[in-house]
């Protein structure tokens, strides 16, 4: 584990504070209502949450993405709905407007979103192209002025909530060197939202499609260079993923808490459940994939921090902290029972909820793919 410094605790003793007390006692209704959590991004956006790897100068907090990755971390642990809305409007739209946003587009996007006063998106998936963004379908034409915008995306995080949604559209011909990317705010005409999605998990964080009918979109709401926008949205995901590992991360680990507790009170055949090696086995192997995870996510984190380059270890860290995360929450379930299955527990919502992070900013396949390219890349070869 990083050793970590007074600031650092203090910035993470608040955020489990506000977790334990503000998120964990709700998440259950929220599941069960499917009502964005706008209450809790309030309070989150005055403690400076939704904005924390953002630089001061931009309205954010200027924290480390250690500090972030343990952060969100504690926040998944109490309902991972609201971690995975942090994770986007944070690790991507914030992220990218940083990186490859004007001065002039930092002020009037990136602060905003920073303060927590908007929520942004990230519009790459489409109904066709999901796992190959490349393929995206999505328009841009040039006009006078600007570009006009006509397609749709799907399984948008935030979708019709948003205030701010970063768009790869195809500006040029086929392949990723004809996708650019753009700044749209939700009231522009044209902009319409579905309805959200009816999801396995995470019912808190809408997710919808976003349609585009004749957009526009002036030109100083494009984002960097036209045809850098697929370079630019991968370069987001390597950070989103670091989100969703510490998603993942939370997600086991509040799993484990509740089955760990459970076989030190519930007695069979005369002794606690944790005295069974059948129990204790299932444990130790959880504790141990948690922990695990949890150094491949701050690794990651850290190599970031230090202007390293981290694809290779953020698609690690994704990996194996969702296939963790779904393995421990499934263990979890195993282990209360029939109580596992009942929802008064939470754990089987932890098991519906960890299932999306297989699937999501890059299915498990998809990581598998970037880990082995990076491989070879740093061989040379």
């Amino acid at each position: 584990m990083i050793e970590l410094t007074p600031e650092q605790k203090l910035v993470l003793e608040t955020v489990r504070e506000f977790a334990k007390n503000e998120l964990y006692p709700l998440a259950p209704e929220y599941d069960a209502s499917g009502e964005y959590p706008w209450p809790q991004l309030r309070k989150m956006a005055e403690l400076g949450l939704l904005g924390m790897t953002t630089p001061e100068a931009w309205g954010g907090a200027g924290l480390d993405t250690v500090t972030w990755a343990l952060a969100m971390e504690e926040i998944a642990a109490a309902d991972p709905s609201v971690a995975v809305i942090l994770s986007v409007t944070s690790g991507l739209p914030q992220y990218m407007l940083l990186k490859f946003g004007t001065d002039a587009q930092k002020e009037k996007y990136l602060r905003p979103l920073a303060q927590g006063e908007w929520i942004g998106a990230f519009c790459l998936t489409e109904p066709h192209a999901g796992s190959d963004p490349a393929s995206l379908k999505l328009r841009a034409e040039r006009v006078d002025g600007g570009y006009v915008l006509n397609g749709v995306k799907s399984w948008i995080t935030s979708g019709g909530q948003a205030q701010l949604y970063v768009v790869m559209a195809r500006t040029g011909g086929e392949g990723a060197r004809g996708i650019t990317a753009f700044l749209v705010e939700k009231d522009t005409p044209g902009l319409s939202f579905g309805k959200p999605e009816e999801k396995m998990g995470l019912h808190a964080a809408h997710t919808t499609e976003v349609r585009f009918d004749e957009v526009f979109v002036p030109e100083e709401n494009r984002l960097g260079e036209e045809g850098m926008g697929l370079k630019y949205a991968l370069s987001g995901l390597d950070s989103g993923r670091i989100g969703i590992a510490a998603q993942a991360v939370g997600i086991a680990r509040a799993a484990y808490e509740i089955a760990r507790d459970y076989a030190d009170e519930r007695t069979q055949f005369g002794q606690k459940l944790r005295a069974f090696e059948g129990v204790s086995f299932k444990l130790a192997d959880m504790a141990t994939r948690i922990e695990a995870a949890r150094l491949l996510l701050l690794n990651a984190a850290a190599r970031k921090d230090r202007g390293l380059p981290f694809s290779k270890e953020a698609s690690m860290a994704k990996l194996f902290a969702s296939e963790t995360a779904v393995e421990v929450t499934r263990q979890a379930v195993q282990i209360l029972g029939g109580y596992g299955y009942a929802r008064e527990y939470r754990v089987e919502r932890y098991y519906r909820d960890a299932k999306i992070t297989e699937i999501y900013e890059g299915t498990s396949e998809i990581q598998r793919i970037v880990i082995s390219r990076e491989i070879y890349r740093e061989l040379g070869r």
